[in-house]
C-alpha cells in the first residue's frame, strides 16, 4: 500500500513538472522577443513574402534588343513573329552590337537578338546547301531569360521551317499530306500537377516545409542560448526542483514546441497555398498524419544540437547559412539524381530532406502515406534517433548541472569554514 501510493506521489510529480515545464516554455515563446519572432512571426509572414513574390508564376514579356542585319522581308517575319510570343517582348531595333550591349549593361534589356545579313539568302538559295542562322545573346542573371528567349525563337523557327516546306513543295500535295511532310511525328507537351510550369508551383512547397525546420532549429537554439546565458554555471538546465527528470524536460518542451508548431503548419501547409492558388492536392487526413512525424524529428533534431548553443547569437551563426545547402540537398531544386553521393548521405542527417520530397507528393502529386513510404519512416526514424540523442544530451546536462551545484556548495561550505577559524583565531 505504502510503495503504492509513493508510485502515485511520482507519477503525479512527474506529471506537474511536465506540466510546469511546458508552461514555462510556452511564456518563454510568446514573452521571449527573439523567439517569438521565429516560433509565430516568421511562420506566419516569410511563406507570404515567399509566395507573393513569385505569385506570378512565369515570366512574361522579357524585353530584348532587336539586331536585324538582314533588312529582308524573312527577317522581318521572324521578329515579328518572336515579338508576338507571350515570353518576349522588343523593346528596341539596333543598328549595331554595340549599341545592343549598351542597353543590356544598362538593364533595359536583358537579351539581343541578332539576324546574320546571310538570313534570307541561305533559306532561299536552295543550292547553296546553308542553313539559316540567328543568335541569341541573353542576359543569364536568371535563366527564366534565357528560357523565355530560347523556346520563343525554337517555337518561330519551327513554324517558319513547317511554312518553308510547304511552299517548297508547290501545288502537287494535298493538304493532308503536306501537313504528315511537315510534321511527321506529332507530340503532346503535358506538364503534369503544374500546367502553368510555374516557378512557384514547384519551389514553394520545398521552401514552406524547410520554413518549418529551420525556425524550429533557430527558435529552439534562441532559447537555449538564454537559458545557457542566464544560467549561473552557464549549463543548459537550470537550476530548479521541476527540472531533475531528463524525461520530464523533453516531454515539457516537447509538447510546448508541437502545440505551437501543429498550428502554425496548418497555417504555412493549408492556407498559405489556398491563399496564392498554388498547387494543392493534399487530402487533409494523410496531411496531417505526415506532418506529425516532420516536426517531432524537427523537435527532437533542434533540441539534439541546442546543446552546441552557448548563446543567443551563436544559433545564427551555426543554423542560419544551412538554409540554401538544404534545399539543394533535399532533391527539389536541384534534382536528387545528379546529387553525389556523398551529399546525399549527409542530407539523410535533415528531418527536412524527407519532409520536402514526401510534402511536395502530397501536395502535388496528392499521394498517399503508401506512395510516400520511404519518406514517412524516414522521419519516425528520425524521430526515434533524436529522441535518444535528445535524452543523452539533457541527461548529460543534468548531471553537469548537479556537478557544479556541488562544487559550488563545497567551495562556499570551505570559504565559511575559513571565515570561522580566521574569527576563532582573531577571539
Amino acid at each position: 500500500m505504502e510503495d503504492s501510493q509513493k508510485f502515485g506521489k511520482r507519477v503525479f510529480g512527474g506529471f506537474r513538472d511536465v506540466f510546469y515545464i511546458w508552461k514555462r516554455e510556452m511564456k518563454k515563446s510568446f514573452y521571449d522577443q527573439g523567439v517569438f519572432i521565429f516560433f509565430i512571426l516568421v511562420p506566419l509572414g516569410y511563406p507570404l513574402l515567399y509566395s507573393f513574390i513569385y505569385t506570378n508564376e512565369v515570366v512574361r514579356e522579357v524585353p530584348v534588343v532587336a539586331l536585324d542585319e538582314s533588312h529582308t522581308l524573312l527577317s522581318r517575319e521572324f521578329l515579328r513573329k518572336v515579338d508576338a510570343t507571350p515570353d518576349v517582348k522588343i523593346i528596341a531595333y539596333s543598328n549595331d552590337m554595340a549599341d545592343a550591349r549598351q542597353s543590356m549593361r544598362e538593364h533595359k534589356s536583358y537579351g539581343i537578338i541578332r539576324i546574320p545579313s546571310d538570313f534570307s539568302d541561305n533559306i532561299n538559295n536552295i543550292n547553296a546547301f546553308q542553313q539559316a542562322h540567328v543568335s541569341i545573346y541573353c542576359d543569364m542573371e536568371s535563366m527564366f531569360y534565357y528560357k523565355c528567349m530560347y523556346s520563343s525563337c525554337t517555337d518561330v523557327s519551327l513554324e517558319m521551317n513547317k511554312a518553308i516546306k510547304i511552299q517548297r513543295a508547290g501545288n502537287t500535295t494535298t493538304n493532308r499530306e503536306e501537313e504528315i511532310s511537315t510534321y511527321p511525328i506529332e507530340y503532346t507537351n503535358v506538364a503534369l500537377f503544374n500546367p502553368t510550369s510555374g516557378f512557384a508551383s514547384f519551389l514553394i512547397p520545398a521552401v514552406l516545409m524547410l520554413i518549418l525546420q529551420q525556425t524550429l532549429v533557430l527558435g529552439i537554439g534562441l532559447s537555449a542560448g538564454t537559458a545557457v546565458e542566464t544560467n549561473r554555471f552557464r549549463d543548459l538546465v537550470p537550476i530548479n526542483r521541476h527540472y531533475h527528470g531528463t524525461l520530464r524536460i523533453v516531454f515539457g518542451k516537447t509538447l510546448a514546441y508541437f502545440m505551437i508548431y501543429l498550428v502554425a503548419s496548418m497555417w504555412v501547409l493549408l492556407a498559405v497555398p489556398r491563399i496564392f492558388n498554388l498547387n494543392h492536392l493534399a487530402q487533409a487526413p494523410t496531411l496531417i498524419l505526415f506532418i506529425i512525424p516532420y516536426l517531432l524529428a524537427c523537435i527532437f533534431f533542434a533540441m539534439a544540437v541546442s546543446v552546441l548553443v552557448r548563446s543567443r547569437e551563436n544559433c545564427m551563426i551555426l543554423f542560419a547559412f544551412f538554409s540554401i545547402p538544404m534545399l539543394f540537398m533535399s532533391g527539389i531544386s536541384w534534382p536528387g539524381s545528379g546529387i553525389p553521393t556523398f551529399w546525399r548521405i549527409i542530407s539523410y542527417i535533415f528531418p527536412s530532406t524527407f519532409g520536402i520530397n514526401g510534402f511536395v507528393r502530397i501536395n502535388n502529386l496528392s499521394a498517399n502515406l503508401f506512395e510516400i513510404q520511404w519518406e514517412y519512416h524516414a522521419l519516425w526514424l528520425q524521430t526515434g534517433i533524436y529522441f535518444f540523442i535528445t535524452c543523452v544530451v539533457y541527461r548529460w546536462q543534468i548531471l553537469t548541472s548537479r556537478k557544479h551545484v556541488i562544487e559550488h556548495y563545497k567551495e562556499m561550505k570551505s570559504q565559511h569554514q575559513t571565515q570561522q577559524a580566521i574569527e576563532s583565531t582573531q577571539i
